[in-house]
């Protein structure tokens, strides 16, 4: 077979293991011959290819990004987008597509299946936030980022008696929020599942502060106040209808300062968190999809994503998969609660 690789939306470390495991396993193994399509759907779309063998993935298992670029590029932007793709599989005698991606990339790819085209899914998504899987490659690595980041600013907090209000990604799940607040030991946690009380978030503020140390704020990118209770902001629209989130942390600082008269100041760590080598574990979880996602393509059962479920890789429907977000359920944000404060 010669199966086209692909890789769509946000990079994230761990998209060049996935590609290494494919080709090798896929050449090495199965015999078959692999080719590049670039920056996403935009490859096949435009017939935008590279060449994909053993010498091309040959020293990228530690690499962040990806070597085939990526973009958000909507195959149904354009009604004819489903037919180039089919036209351009043709002329390039590509029998199948492996797809590297989030909720979008691979809800085109169910799309697109559910109208002949064959191809496979593997998850990615610094977000953590598709359903069908425990993990997503690129989480472990951005939850890391962010850790870290948050534990300097612990000190800096400390000595200058600030208020730190820290802004991570997750536009409708705030898993990286929850697991690298609860890590690193801030003082409260702000998720797009649970809109917050502002007046709470303050008191909390000087409850901090009446123990002599200085409060930290994890806030989620697309955690929203209270109908109400504050301004909100919104940005433009991306390709695939999705607000471009801004200014929440620049919110809290200035609603937490003018409330609490506390000197306050937002970081926000915005793409530093897509950035860098990949961590043990997303190496090793992508380097397993990427085995699993070629047998996928070799027993030609398409239409599947490849999925974590605790050590096991499955498959389950891309449908399925994209059908609904995994977001943080109301039992772990309360453990996390215990600590606010």
């Amino acid at each position: 077979m010669k199966i086209g690789v692909l890789t769509g939306g946000g990079d994230c470390p761990g998209l060049n293991a996935v590609i290494r495991a494919v080709v090798r396993k896929g050449v090495g193994v199965y015999g078959h011959s692999f080719v590049g399509f670039r920056d996403g759907w935009r490859g096949p779309l435009e017939n935008d290819t590279v060449p994909l063998d053993v010498t091309a993935v040959r020293g990228i298992l530690p690499r962040g990004g990806t070597i085939l670029g990526s973009s958000r590029t909507n195959p149904f932007a354009s009604a004819d987008g489903p037919s180039r793709i089919r036209e351009t599989l043709d002329r390039t005698g590509v029998d199948a597509i492996v797809a590297v991606g989030g909720e979008d990339t691979l809800g085109a790819a169910a799309r697109l299946h559910a109208e002949g085209v064959p191809v496979v899914g593997v998850p990615k998504t610094i977000d953590n936030d598709l359903s069908e899987t425990d993990y997503t490659f690129g989480f472990d690595t951005a939850v890391n980022i962010a850790m870290e980041a948050i534990d300097r600013l612990h000190t800096t907090a400390e000595s200058h008696h600030r208020v730190l209000v820290v802004e991570v990604m997750g536009r409708h799940a705030g898993w990286i929020a929850l697991h690298s607040g609860m890590a690193a030991g801030a003082n409260v946690i702000l998720i797009p599942e649970r809109p917050f009380d502002i007046d709470k978030v303050c008191a909390f503020v000087e409850q901090r502060f009446a123990t002599r140390y200085a409060p930290i704020i994890v806030v989620a990118e697309g955690a929203r106040p209270i109908a109400g209770t504050a301004m909100a902001r919104e940005g433009e629209l991306d390709a695939f209808g999705h607000v471009r989130l801004q200014g929440i942390s620049g919110l809290l600082e200035t609603e937490i300062r003018g409330r609490t008269g506390r000197e306050t100041r937002a970081t926000v760590l915005g793409h530093v968190q897509r950035g860098g080598t990949p961590t043990a574990f997303d190496r090793w979880l992508a380097t397993r999809f990427g085995l699993h996602a070629v047998d996928a393509v070799h027993e030609g059962d398409f239409g599947t994503m490849v999925a974590l479920h605790g050590t096991r890789i499955d498959r389950v429907p891309l449908s399925e998969a994209t059908g609904e977000l995994k977001t943080v359920p109301e039992h772990l944000y309360g453990e996390a609660e215990v600590f606010f404060g």
